[in-house]
């Protein structure tokens, strides 16, 4: 795994990303409720700070709890909430030293078929069915890891040029088309649930009057 990924918008932390398979799903990990160039800018310094040029699954998942949650921590911070990301991080290093030797790319070596890789992705501590199927475009439209039928178990997200998530962030214009793409998709959410709440009021109204 040695290729140029843009998602950092950094040149250290998108060339880590590029060439470190657990920098990428660290990176994952932490895309969530931060912006997303935050997030995986985030490998590159939890690295840094322990004095190191890549993340060793076998040494994050020992590290004493409350000083790797203060490592994060530090100014600037790697995330919103360091001390609960430090926590999540540490369990995906645990299960992939429990179940992959420590070898994040374990996770998709070998693997015959999309299907198998969304489930082995799907049981990584804090990858839910969404993190999973983008990660899993990621893997198929960037970094070259294209089981049979990997864009149908990537959903949406597989499907070629859709700028809906990180999986197809290449620079700054596609960066900006899937930030657009988000922003309608909260923008229609947040009209879903207005209409919804109005909905409701009138029913309530509605039994009210009778």
């Amino acid at each position: 795994m040695d290729v140029t990924l843009h998602l950092a918008q950094d040149p250290e932390a998108d060339a880590l990303l590029g060439r470190s398979p657990l920098a990428a799903l660290t990176g994952m990990l932490l895309d969530q409720q931060i912006p997303m160039e935050w997030a995986f800018k985030g490998p590159a310094t939890i690295a840094r700070r322990l004095g190191a040029e890549d993340l060793d699954a076998h040494e994050i998942a020992t590290y004493d709890p409350e000083a790797f949650a203060a490592l994060l921590s530090e100014k600037p911070a790697v995330h919103r909430y360091p001390g609960s990301m430090a926590g999540r991080i540490q369990q995906l290093c645990q299960y992939l030293v429990e179940h992959y030797d420590g070898d994040a790319e374990a996770v998709w070596r070998g693997v015959d078929t999309g299907r198998e890789l969304l489930r082995r992705l799907e049981e990584l501590p804090g990858f839910g069915r969404q993190k999973a199927q983008i990660f899993l475009a990621l893997l198929g439209k960037q970094l070259g890891v294209r089981p049979t039928g990997w864009r149908e178990a990537a959903g949406a997200y597989g499907e070629e040029k859709s700028f809906r998530s990180v999986a197809d962030i290449t620079g700054p214009e596609s960066l900006a088309k899937v930030r657009a793409h988000k922003q309608e998709v909260k923008a229609a959410a947040k009209a879903a649930k207005a209409a919804q709440s109005g909905t409701a009021g009138k029913t309530a109204d509605g039994r009210k009057g009778r």
